[in-house]
């Protein structure tokens, strides 16, 4: 399915996740992996997702919601939420993204440090003592 036409009509922003959650139906639950979320609903992904209009619960973490089923593609379904989430349940729902490292590239060599008066001497003799071929 081509999902870019599914955000086209999306009344809500949703946040892009990979999360993992369970769907309950019938008292029976069934992992899911949540790829985005909203406060109106959610795309999951599973294995085995009942029918659409299916009446579900929708658990992830402290989060229990009740919705149903509106569209099943495959492997992916969509869940309308019957209520909106406020928007501090949705923050509860997303890990905090990791801290970047600010990367320190530094060249290589000589120029790092300078050098001291025993390896200078030892450079002067290397560079001078290094016999030099001469071509006729």
């Amino acid at each position: 399915m081509d999902q870019s036409s599914i955000s086209q009509n999306r009344r809500s922003k949703r946040s892009p996740l990979l999360l993992s959650a369970q769907i309950e139906v019938d008292g029976a639950p069934a992992s899911v992996v949540v790829r985005n979320l909203s406060s109106e609903g959610a795309l999951i992904e599973g294995a085995k997702l009942p029918h659409d209009g299916t009446l579900t619960t929708f658990r992830r973490n402290d989060l229990t919601v009740s919705g149903r089923i509106v569209w099943v593609q495959g492997r992916l379904a969509g869940v309308a939420f019957d209520r909106e989430l406020e928007r501090e349940e949705l923050l509860r729902q997303v890990p905090k993204p990791r801290q970047k490292f600010d990367a320190n590239f530094r060249r290589p060599g000589l120029a790092c440090q300078p050098l001291s008066e025993a390896d200078r001497k030892m450079l002067e003799l290397w560079a001078t003592s290094a016999p030099v071929a001469v071509f006729d």
